[in-house]
């Protein structure tokens, strides 16, 4: 489970840095982030481009990028990560680390850390062997390091050692299972159903009204219910995002689509959040043909759109929660709790127009939750933590 996940991954000067290519692709391919920090000598055996190119982010490997007085700050990498992993890690790395030499960018990242620090090493059999190498081992796993024990091999006695750097997929597969883990599993076997995304209701085959939501809230939130083990069923209105395989997602169109959909979906569902933007009006007729501009008027007339929040709310049996948003614009904590009391929600997410950055369109967003047991405010921050905000929430109601 890595998606999400920021990683540091540490490449020293061995001959198998060129396997760290392999790691970082399967760390990309599981949906982590990556950030490779190379010590000088790792340079020498594989290419900061090359990493650069695979990661998508430039390679730091030095303190200072550039001469005007730019730096590579460790300490930001350090709260940055979930996890750092250096790989391949030569003995002389080994040593710095366990006896904190910070003479270059990977220690001192090393020496910042505030996640778990996974070393994979990789060296001669005989040097692996060595009491030296051995006590480092043993110290960095007192200060809390873990070690990816290296492949077998023969020593040059003849008997078999460990020394050649374990293979990437196993090495990636340690971090995921670790991350697997300390995954927070409360939403395990629950059924939630999430709407995102606009509508689009149609006047003619080319236009229709909407309006500017990406989607990214309600996303963010399906995602975070699927990391923390719910069944996810994302019934989204026309956006570009994507989501993980394992939610099931249903596209629509319109508020009767969604309307539909969400209906049939909330029956056998734990819980529904309701991000969706859904149009409130929908024109009164659809035409045919695209209609031409005849006239210096037009008149269209409209029509109210179907309440979903509404009719989930008297369809809300007492084993489910029901979660809406309020998007408001002015006025806004006591819009909120009408809606609240007359949609029957158990609680209701408020975020204002009027707080720049934020709501349509946004990375970011600022909420305030409000229930019949008071309200909650948030600062603003990225809207994939703000979705952590919302389900703990969430969680909160639906204990077993």
């Amino acid at each position: 489970m890595l998606k999400g996940k920021k990683i540091v991954l540490g490449i020293t000067g061995s001959i198998a840095a060129y396997k760290s290519c392999l790691i970082i692709r399967d760390l990309v391919n599981q949906g982590a982030e990556v950030q490779v920090v190379i010590t000088p000598a790792g340079k020498e055996f594989i290419t900061p481009l090359t990493l650069s190119t695979l990661t998508h982010r430039p390679v730091i490997s030095e303190f200072f990028s550039q001469r005007d007085g730019t730096w590579n700050s460790h300490v930001e990498l350090g709260l940055w990560a979930d996890a750092m992993l250096i790989a391949p890690c030569t003995a002389s790395t080994l040593g710095k680390m366990a006896n904190g030499i910070a003479d270059n960018m990977l220690i001192t990242t090393y020496l910042s850390m505030k996640a778990p620090v996974f070393i994979a090493p990789a060296m001669d059999l005989d040097m692996f062997a060595h009491p030296s190498t051995q006590n480092n081992l043993k110290r960095l796993t007192a200060y809390g390091c873990r070690i990816i024990e290296p492949t077998s091999g023969f020593l040059a006695s003849g008997l078999n050692g460990k020394g050649r750097m374990e293979n990437p997929e196993t090495i990636v597969t340690t971090l995921s299972d670790y991350f697997d883990d300390k995954a927070n599993l409360s939403l395990k076997s629950k059924r939630i159903l999430i709407t995102a995304g606009p509508t689009y209701e149609k006047i003619d085959p080319v236009r229709f009204i909407g309006n500017y939501s990406s989607g990214k809230m309600g996303f963010a939130m399906a995602e975070e219910c699927a990391r923390r083990g719910a069944e996810v069923t994302l019934i989204s209105g026309p956006v570009s995002l994507q989501c993980s395989k394992s939610i099931n997602r249903i596209d629509v169109e319109s508020c009767e689509e969604m309307f539909n959909a969400s209906t049939k979906v909330f029956q056998t569902s734990d819980a529904a959040i309701l991000c969706a933007a859904v149009a409130d009006f929908r024109p009164e007729a659809i035409a045919p043909q695209k209609i031409k501009r005849e006239k210096d008027e037009f008149v269209l007339r409209l029509k109210p759109t179907n309440d979903i929040a509404a009719a989930l709310g008297k369809m809300k049996r007492q084993d489910q929660k029901l979660v809406g948003f309020a998007l408001e614009s002015n006025n806004e904590e006591n819009n909120a709790l009408k809606k609240l009391k007359s949609k029957n929600l158990d609680f209701i997410v408020l975020n204002s127009i009027r707080i720049p950055g934020t709501t349509f369109q946004s990375d970011d967003n600022q909420i305030t939750i409000i229930s019949n047991n008071g309200r909650k405010e948030y600062s603003k921050k990225p809207k994939t933590e703000v979705a952590k905000d919302i389900i703990d929430e969430l969680c909160d109601l639906i204990k077993p």
